[in-house]
């Protein structure tokens, strides 16, 4: 299943390093769009995979946001983006008034300053800053995003078998007992794509609680069978 979407290259795509990347434009409700650079060439964060476009259009639906009728569950609450990628989530997040924080390895933090450079227009009230931070390995340091955030989000990220541990493990430093997790993920059947779901969830359902988010509270336009949208929250 994939989106189609208004592409081409960045209006300064003749300067420099922007030469690598090619412009993805994702409309919001209000009609302006968010303008998503990826990389031609990389490693699978450096383009705009379709569970992310499903959780950035999901936290635009009336449940969180309304402005007719002046319903902002966004507006001030701290968000943590694990394996952000683009930064598409987290920008979407920030433009509707969330204070974020992207975040992913060292070598995607140039494509998420891009990003984040590219739409700095669209943010008023919220604000989005791009950090260090891998869930692929054990024992990552995450002090310097507590207390817990409101809100984790997280979208693709369960696809190496190895980073399954750790990244529950990130979720458990990371959350507080008022922290929801907003996890987005493309259910895939080849592979070992089953076995690394199954057993992420398994570990996941140890220490959290899981509530599948039905297709009817989606966005109408922007789901699919195979995509999947859950809320997390600790145990106890």
């Amino acid at each position: 299943m994939h989106f189609r979407f208004r592409s081409g290259l960045s209006n300064m795509a003749a300067h420099g390093e922007r030469n690598n990347y090619f412009v993805r434009e994702i409309e919001k409700n209000d009609g302006s769009a968010l303008t998503v650079s990826q990389c031609y060439m990389g490693d699978v964060g450096c383009v705009v995979w379709d569970a992310a476009i499903v959780l950035a259009k999901y936290l635009e639906t009336k449940q969180f946001y309304d402005p007719s009728s002046g319903v902002n569950l966004w507006a001030g609450q701290r968000v943590v983006e694990l394996g952000a990628g683009t930064g598409v989530v987290g920008l979407m997040a920030a433009t509707l008034g969330a204070d974020v924080t992207v975040t992913d390895l060292e070598e995607l933090q140039t494509l998420l300053r891009v990003n984040i450079q590219d739409n700095q227009t669209l943010i008023s009230s919220g604000s989005i800053t791009a950090k260090v931070l891998s869930f692929f390995s054990r024992g990552e340091d995450v002090s310097g995003f507590l207390p817990p955030p409101n809100y984790v989000l997280m979208a693709d990220c369960i696809y190496y078998e190895q980073s399954i541990t750790p990244l529950v493990e990130t979720l458990k430093l990371l959350s507080g007992p008022d922290t929801c997790i907003i996890c987005c993920y493309e259910e895939r059947t080849e592979g070992i794509n089953p076995k690394v779901e199954k057993q992420f969830f398994e570990l996941l359902q140890q220490s959290f609680n899981c509530e599948e988010i039905p297709s009817s509270k989606h966005d109408r336009e922007f789901s699919s069978p195979d995509i999947h949208i859950l809320h997390v929250r600790k145990k106890g």
